[in-house]
């Protein structure tokens, strides 16, 4: 294979080293700040990992001290409880991206740590096909893997070829290739367990400067038909465009931003379901095939119709004016008041429709049900 321009790489292979003082740890660390939601009580340990290599002697350390261990990423799709998180907080902050050329495509090795939107940029620039769509997605490389991150037609899960991670289990580094990896609908094997912790993700991309557009409403943006192929930059601020105009692009001017982004996954329900939904609601809901004769529902037309407007509020806590999956913290809310609004939704939806809505974020130190 042949080696592409790249960055440099920060990361790299697991050492033996033992858990040095050096590594930067903090105790009784307010965790809010670090989210987009804004919520959460302290951790009692903060570490930063630095290194792949600071993982392994982090985790040993902790398991020593029994102490529970978090990993937390850029906080856009957390919800921390109020009582914060009484063990030791992994902050992934490692950096590296290296590429190589293999016949048409480019193989793309990327640590955790790395800046998801950032990289995607660069994929753009650099003609790394297969990305584009999930433009402006804020967190960091290693959590698109465990959300099995998806957004206008694309999900990460179609150009990811490994996961580098640390197996708790095991106690020892692993590759894991993609069927090992539990792909699904938003959720993967890494987020169904704590077993392991996410070093790197390697992406095999198709070298072209277009997109193929699947999702309508993108194509309308664009001007162009689903199914054509358009230019990957337009493709990225198109996707931006849209992303902002729902408040779904972290801006510190947009009160609608201050979210962990689309709180409900979108159902997928058998044509009994979409049977009844139509006789309560009056009217058809749209829905996109699924396969086995089942369909995916938008969450947030159920959740408007179900009685819930953009705006709608419960104290601190409300829906996005901007889009009705968005809750938002209006300012100084509880992560109490977040998971109550979350909940009535929920249960309205429920009520209304017989469909059960299930949270995209993770919960630390908090209940959902």
């Amino acid at each position: 294979m042949e080696a592409e321009a790249s960055g440099t790489r920060t990361g790299g292979a697991f050492s033996c080293t033992p858990f040095l003082q050096a590594m930067r740890a903090r105790t009784d660390v307010p965790l809010a700040p670090l989210t987009t939601l804004r919520v959460g009580g302290n951790a009692k340990r903060l570490v930063a990992i630095e290194r792949a290599g600071d993982v392994a002697p982090a985790v040993r350390d902790a398991e020593a001290r029994g102490e529970a261990i978090f990993v937390l990423g850029g906080g856009s799709n957390v919800v921390i409880g109020d009582a914060g998180f009484p063990g030791v907080v992994l902050q992934m902050e490692t950096r590296g991206v290296s590429a190589q050329r293999a016949d048409v495509r480019s193989i793309v090795d990327v640590d955790a740590g790395e800046p998801w939107d950032a990289f995607v940029e660069r994929a753009v620039n650099e003609g790394w096909g297969g990305i584009a769509c999930m433009s402006g997605i804020p967190g960091l490389v290693g959590a698109t893997p465990i959300q099995n991150v998806g957004a206008y037609g694309q999900e990460v899960s179609e150009t990811i070829v490994g996961v580098r991670a640390y197996d708790r289990e095991a106690g020892r580094p692993v590759e894991l290739d993609p069927a090992s990896c539990g792909f699904g609908y938003r959720t993967s094997a890494f987020k169904r367990s704590d077993r392991w912790i996410v070093t790197h993700v390697t992406f095999a991309f198709e070298r072209s400067s277009e997109t193929v557009v699947r999702y309508a409403e993108l194509a309308a943006a664009l001007n162009a038909r689903t199914g054509q192929r358009v230019s990957s930059r337009l493709v990225r601020t198109a996707v931006l465009a849209l992303r902002r105009s729902k408040g779904m692009v972290l801006d510190a001017d947009d009160p609608d931003s201050v979210s962990a982004g689309s709180f409900f996954t979108n159902p997928i329900v058998d044509a009994e379901a979409v049977a009844k939904i139509e006789e309560r609601a009056g009217e058809s809901p749209p829905r996109f095939d699924a396969g086995h004769g089942r369909s995916k529902l938008p969450a947030a037309w159920l959740v408007e119709h179900a009685g819930f407007a953009k705006g709608w509020s419960l104290g601190r806590a409300c829906i996005s004016r901007k889009h009705a999956l968005a809750i938002v913290n209006r300012g100084g809310a509880t992560a109490s008041e977040l998971v109550t609004a979350a909940r009535a939704i929920r249960d309205g939806v429920r009520t209304r429709f017989g469909v059960v809505l299930e949270p995209e974020p993770v919960f630390v130190g908090c209940s959902w049900e």
